[in-house]
């Protein structure tokens, strides 16, 4: 059962017909009382909600209703509709316990997708909290084959990630670099019912805003002067299966408005083509920054982070989980024996304990890399802990000889500015390798050097 709360009978009427048409039993409301005496009735599984339901245009009486809805049944998702041009109010209703909000025209088939998530997000976990949570229970239920660890905490995280595969919802991954954002992505494809279709992942922090549109949407030949041939866009590549928005932190304000219309219709149009496309596609962001920060510093939209993160999954540190350390050590190893044909290859337990001690600020990446590294320059078969000791002594990470700077001495581009021309200096101008170990993509690192007017082939 659906409750309808909508002042202009039209709308209402459209709504129920589609509902009924896509299995779904519907009750209406013009107003609030009406709303809150049908809701008390019928104790609907979701509630759809214009946000003017009355002669007022401001929201506020949708904001009343909301709040008073939300606190008689929590657990009921409302998902609300409002224009374009009110979306900051129906951000307001996010905050105020809203799930999703849509906008008018609506898209049927987006809608529908909207219902069905959000019905399906309410319902009881499959397994209960108080279930002792293994690995060996979840490889039953879902395919975590390439995700390493028994971690308590990356277990929970596992566990929602399973749960909330199966719907279409809008996912936020945060972690820090190198956490392994983009396999809880893959993993999220693999266990959904878009399995089958492309999983398309896009480094935002390596697209310019000036290239964002064509290299999103696509381009027609003759679009723009460099134009030379028809382009197919990520969205379109993406389509009926799962796109995965990298380093969305890094978008520029313009790319975010670009970015949330696609979002909110799902539709988009070809750069040199007028024609609207229909997108069904599930969106999973990613991210190492804090977006509501940057929402506060006015550096993020609001209403695309709403937009995004209808579900947030943040992934553990490494040094939150050292129990892994060693599982990830030796499926490290384990993978070079076979890279190297070095079947000999092995670890001493010295050297796995001291490892489990070491902050890893780069995460599962530095771990990864120091692994190889070690294996490539020590040359031995029985790996020990002076052979890890010298080469995290020979990495960046090695700071114990430089003090930094006192405070007020520099500011922040001035020391991030000095630690990448420290870094460039060390790895001979590879930016790959110092993108790796700085913890930032290729994208990002270039900008950084256009932005501190560091010359790709000069080091200090």
């Amino acid at each position: 059962m659906i409750l309808i709360i909508d002042d202009d009978v039209a709308v209402r009427a459209s709504l129920s017909l589609l509902l009924k048409q896509a299995g779904y039993a519907t009750v209406q409301a013009a107003n609030q009382p009406e709303a809150l005496q049908a809701a008390a009735k019928h104790r609907p599984q979701l509630m759809l909600m214009d946000m003017n339901f009355s002669m007022e245009t401001t929201g506020e009486d949708g904001l009343q209703l909301l709040g008073q809805l939300k606190k008689l049944y929590p657990a009921i998702p409302v998902i609300l509709i409002t224009g374009w041009g009110s979306i900051n109010l129906a951000v307001e209703g996010i905050k105020a316990g809203a799930s999703d909000f849509i906008t008018k025209p609506w898209n049927n088939d987006y809608l529908l997708q909207a219902i069905r998530t959000a019905i399906d997000l309410s319902l009881p976990a499959r397994e209960a909290a108080t279930d002792k949570l293994t690995r060996k229970k979840l490889d039953e239920l879902y395919d975590f084959s390439m995700i390493v660890g028994e971690d308590a905490g990356l277990l929970q995280v596992l566990r929602n990630v399973g749960q909330i595969s199966a719907t279409d919802a809008s996912i936020l991954i945060e972690g820090e670099s190198g956490t392994g954002k983009e396999l809880i992505a893959e993993a999220i494809h693999k266990n959904s019912h878009r399995a089958k279709a492309p999983f398309v992942k896009v480094n935002l922090g390596g697209i310019s805003a000036s290239l964002f549109e064509s290299e999103m949407f696509g381009h027609r030949r003759g679009a723009f002067t460099d134009a030379k041939a028809d382009r197919v866009g990520r969205f379109e590549m993406a389509n009926k299966g799962t796109i995965f928005l990298d380093e969305i932190g890094e978008l520029d304000l313009s790319s975010q408005v670009k970015l949330l219309r696609v979002l909110q219709d799902r539709t988009y149009e070809v750069l040199g083509d007028s024609r609207s496309r229909n997108l069904d596609i599930r969106v999973i962001c990613a991210t190492n920054r804090d977006l509501r920060e940057m929402v506060l510093e006015g550096k993020f939209r609001e209403d695309l982070y709403y937009r995004i993160n209808l579900i947030t999954v943040r992934l553990p540190a490494l040094r939150e989980r050292p129990q892994d350390i060693p599982l990830l050590v030796q499926h490290f190893v384990n993978n070079l024996k076979k890279t190297y044909h070095k079947q000999e290859l092995e670890v001493s337990a010295k050297a796995l304990a001291w490892l489990k001690e070491q902050p890893l600020p780069g995460n599962i990446r530095e771990l990864k890399n120091l692994v190889e590294r070690t294996v490539l320059v020590s040359g031995k078969s029985l790996l020990t802990e002076e052979d890890f000791m010298n080469q995290m002594q020979g990495g960046l990470r090695k700071q114990e000889d430089k003090a930094l700077p006192s405070v007020g001495a520099m500011t922040l581009d001035e020391l991030e500015a000095s630690m990448i021309k420290k870094s460039m200096a060390h790895y001979n101008n590879n930016v790959s390798k110092v993108a790796k170990a700085l913890g930032v993509s290729r994208g990002s690192l270039y900008r950084r050097l256009e932005k501190f007017n560091i010359p790709y082939d000069a080091a200090e």
